[in-house]
């Protein structure tokens, strides 16, 4: 059985790693390039870097402190914001990243998948979505969760499938920093139209959250969450002891050699 994924994410911001709640009251937490090397030690499985205000500000994303941040981890690092062009990946990937993260720019020219994935294969592209319910529907959100696109966001994610996206980032901005658990409403919605890894962003706020994910929607490849990891309210290393335990696969690290 395939291990299932835990995913610290960094959402980055004039240079900090900051967090709100539902996407608004952001605040500092500390050092990308820090906090990158603590979640390469603890045994993340993967950690995503976000540039949160890249693509509202209409700029290219923050290189600088992504070749730091990538110097300092040997795990597999996903990087978005203001991803807008093909060449926009090549720019991220000689930075050290191994996927990139696209959401406003697919929005904008949903061709920029396919091409991605054409040139870089699948494996490399991400489709993040930022997701909230509008009238009992899910509507796709664009500009950092700013901007609701009226698209139908389950929808968009069988089209992102369809033009060659790899791997889904299911952002629910309904849970986003309210620590009452995933989304698992939206999540069994979108698994139900698509048969590539699904993770699940939004919610998380205590280790039994991530168990009542996998078992609820078993579709869903890996829990991401970030408050509750950057202020140490939860570990990784228990976490994934605590899932190993609750007969959820892991890949737990133990004297630097990997065991499933």
């Amino acid at each position: 059985m395939i291990a299932k994924r835990i995913i610290p994410c960094l959402d980055v911001k004039n240079g900090r790693v900051v967090k709100g709640v539902n996407f608004e009251g952001i605040q500092d937490v500390a050092d990308p390039v820090d906090m990158a090397h603590f979640y390469n030690d603890c045994g993340a499985d993967e950690l995503v870097f976000y540039d949160i205000t890249a693509s509202f500000e209409g700029r290219a994303l923050f290189t600088d402190i992504l070749r730091r941040t990538a110097a300092e981890i040997f795990i597999p690092l996903t990087v978005g914001g203001g991803i807008n062009e093909v060449s926009d990946f090549e720019r991220v990937l000689a930075c050290g990243a191994d996927k990139v993260s696209v959401n406003s720019g697919a929005i904008k020219n949903p061709d920029l998948i396919s091409q991605a994935a054409r040139r870089y294969g699948d494996q490399c592209v991400v489709l993040s979505m930022d997701i909230k319910r509008v009238g009992g529907s899910f509507h796709l959100f664009a500009k950092g969760g700013r901007v609701d696109t009226g698209i139908d966001a389950l929808q968009w994610a069988h089209d992102g499938q369809e033009r060659g996206a790899g791997e889904l980032v299911v952002n629910s901005i309904d849970t986003d920093g309210v620590k009452g658990g995933f989304d698992l409403e939206l999540l069994q919605a979108i698994a139900s139209r698509v048969s590539i890894p699904i993770i699940a962003s939004g919610g998380a706020g205590c280790m039994e959250h991530f168990t009542t994910l996998f078992k609820s929607v078993p579709a869903v490849d890996a829990g991401l969450a970030a408050s509750i990891f950057h202020r140490k309210e939860v570990s990784i290393e228990a976490l994934k002891k605590y899932l190993a335990g609750e007969g959820i696969p892991m890949r737990i690290i133990q004297n630097k050699e990997e065991n499933l």
